[in-house]
């Protein structure tokens, strides 16, 4: 399996069906929109990464950044079609995200996630992202969990 990932714009049509499927997942999961804070925008996306099957050209997933500040940038809309889980994909995507944010300068980078959404939890986890305190928009919601990895060669935060 080889697995394509390329920067699209935020408006892309596979990119926007993707995050609708992951949209309406969400939903179905919480029973409505939980989420905190401003929803992403082509205005405030640093960058979109479509992931497709090298054989097929079918996506396969997709993630965002948005840039906190000057170093750090934000994982947003990370989703793995549901018949593509369980293949390193997920992995895949973050290296990537993380990649194009250190082009962009970053230093650190931070997600949110929800609270019902273990295998997501899993996947930073294994990615070597630690929990940390909500942050930002997610401050006060007891549905989001956080987390931050600080990125190699970058120095610690004091």
């Amino acid at each position: 399996m080889r697995i394509i990932v390329q920067d699209i714009p935020w408006d892309h049509p596979t990119g926007s069906a993707l995050r609708l499927a992951q949209e309406q997942e969400t939903l179905e999961r919480y029973g409505g929109d939980t989420e905190a804070g401003p929803k992403p925008s082509s205005e405030d996306a640093a960058a979109f990464l479509l992931a497709t099957d090298g054989a097929t050209g079918a996506a396969v997933g997709c993630g965002g950044l948005r840039r906190l500040d000057a170093s750090t940038y934000e994982i947003k809309r990370m989703y793995v079609a549901p018949e593509w889980r369980g293949r390193r994909i997920g992995g895949l995507l973050v290296r990537a995200l993380e990649e194009h944010a250190r082009g962009l300068g970053a230093l650190c980078m931070r997600l949110e996630t929800g609270a019902e959404q273990p295998e997501a939890m899993r996947l930073y986890e294994r990615c070597g992202y630690t929990r940390i305190d909500r942050f930002g928009p997610y401050a006060d919601c007891e549905l989001s969990v956080c987390y931050e990895r600080v990125l190699d060669g970058a120095p610690s935060p004091v």
